[in-house]
């Protein structure tokens, strides 16, 4: 199973995704955010959408909207990494 292991914001709503098997991806927050719902709103807020984190694998942010490790792969651009 992958897991993400790392997450770095790079841009206004853009994340560096780590995942276990070693490759890395770029999430594009604004997908997300086409979408409504109480868990979203505060991400609208750049400085909110920064405090993404890690816990157990998922992509998670402080108001408990977790994302699992599977459905940001789907949605990154993935990176070449060397």
């Amino acid at each position: 199973m992958i897991k993400i292991l790392r997450v770095h914001n790079v841009d206004k709503f853009a994340l560096s995704v780590e995942f276990s098997d070693g490759l890395e991806g770029l999430f594009d927050g604004d997908a997300l955010l086409s979408r409504t719902g109480p868990l979203l709103d505060p991400l609208r807020k750049s400085d909110y959408f920064a405090r993404a984190f890690v816990d157990a694998g998922s992509l998670c942010w402080p108001n408990g909207l977790e994302l699992s490790a599977k459905r940001v792969r789907e949605q990154c651009r993935m990176l070449q990494t060397n």
